[in-house]
């Protein structure tokens, strides 16, 4: 399918994919947001950081997939692989949910959020794996155009989630309080997976 869209859409998918789910990154950003403390940086700082590991993946990763083609036949196994695995974690989130509630403490001064922030990002191995390895190896499944678009549908996940659960997160807080919330959100997040990993094998490169 060349339509142009749909590599972007597929990133897009992708990366929402990955970045959404109950973690202390997310946790941190939401409790931000609800005390309406360095809203704007830090979301900017998340968005960034998963944008230059998407850039540096398909850079990389993806051009030296190029030279060896066979190694795309290994990615895609893994990745269905990997894929299915989040799908299963968040399918037993669903079953088993629990509310988040957000600290009621005063927030941390500018600094001192940007380095927890940092911390929380740069020191857990998934984000590389999701970006660096995952992201940009499955990037060179598409080809010129269609990659770029794949790339910007990717790098725009972030964005569009962090500055959403952000700025979002006053509007969320009674919502996500309640155990039903997550399973619904968890449900979704297993559907995608679940539907990109299939359709990885679907697109099995010969």
């Amino acid at each position: 399918m060349n339509i142009w869209y749909y590599p972007a859409l597929s990133g897009l998918a992708l990366g929402g994919s990955l970045i959404i789910a109950i973690g202390a990154q997310n946790a941190f950003i939401l409790r931000m947001g609800l005390l309406r403390q360095h809203v704007f940086i830090l979301c900017l700082i998340c968005s960034m950081i998963d944008a230059i590991l998407i850039a540096i993946g398909v850079a990389g990763l993806g051009v030296f997939v190029e030279k060896y083609p066979q190694l795309l036949q290994i990615i895609s196994i893994g990745g269905f692989i990997f894929l299915m695995g989040y799908a299963f974690l968040a399918g037993k989130r669903a079953l088993f949910p629990h509310a988040m509630k957000a600290a009621n403490d005063e927030a941390p001064n500018l600094i001192k959020a940007i380095s927890i922030c940092l911390a929380l990002t740069l020191l857990n191995p998934h984000v590389y794996l999701d970006t660096v390895v995952l992201i940009g190896g499955l990037a060179s499944v598409w080809q010129g155009s269609d990659r770029i678009a794949f790339t910007i549908g990717a790098m725009s996940a972030s964005f569009i989630w962090f500055f959403a659960l952000g700025y979002g997160a006053r509007l969320l807080q009674p919502l996500f309080e309640r155990k039903i919330a997550w399973r619904i959100l968890d449900c979704l997040i297993a559907v995608v997976m679940g539907w990109l990993a299939i359709s990885l094998l679907w697109n099995f490169p010969s």
